[in-house]
């Protein structure tokens, strides 16, 4: 299982995540970043070529060294600093960024509670954390699936979680919401519920 997690697993994940039909949602959520930006969930790096002129620069954080090892490839004209590190305990200071972005990473990370308060930790007051996500369906009888297959999926997919309320968690946390759009993308619906957010700390 070592092997397949290590190896197998990233290059799953960097295939799935290179999808075309993720594009518009990539550029939606990274063209409202500005200033230093922090990345969590960086992966193979599928969002650095969308970071428009008004990003400054760009701290990758990604717990996978096979996955930093891609993103170190990526061809961007920001400076990017790629760091391998949880979400849960980020090496970082305090208040020292303008902007947080996370595409697809709520769902695997082991607490997202926890995430979400060191991201607000790291931010500057009145910095926003902007976001697109995957979870939980509003509709039950997808929900009702998605509970019963996560255990599976979760072992497979190196620990993403299909069902979690993600508007929930983040409503649960310190920042004021400035937008929460969530509907279905294309796909079948119990991987394709998006959540897509704009809070403020």
């Amino acid at each position: 299982m070592s092997f397949y997690r290590e190896s197998i697993c990233p290059c799953l994940t960097h295939l799935a995540m290179s999808a075309g039909r993720l594009r518009p949602y990539r550029e939606a959520v990274t063209r409202q970043a500005s200033g230093r930006v922090l990345e969590i969930g960086v992966g193979s790096g599928a969002n650095l070529g969308f970071y428009g002129s008004s990003v400054e620069s760009v701290v990758g954080i990604d717990p996978s060294a096979a996955m930093l090892r891609r993103a170190a490839g990526v061809d961007t004209n920001i400076p990017v600093m790629l760091r391998q590190s949880a979400g849960e305990a980020l090496p970082l200071e305090s208040g020292s960024f303008d902007c947080v972005v996370s595409a697809w990473t709520l769902c695997s990370v082991s607490d997202a509670h926890l995430v979400l308060q060191e991201i607000s930790r790291v931010l500057k007051p009145g910095g926003h954390f902007l976001y697109v996500e995957h979870g939980r369906s509003p509709d039950d009888n997808v929900s009702r699936w998605q509970d019963r297959l996560n255990p599976v999926w979760r072992r497979f997919a190196g620990g993403c979680n299909i069902n979690r309320p993600i508007s929930k968690l983040v409503a649960e946390s310190s920042f004021h919401v400035i937008s929460d759009n969530n509907a279905y993308a294309s796909g079948p619906r119990l991987f394709a519920y998006f959540y897509q957010g704009d809070v403020v700390r």
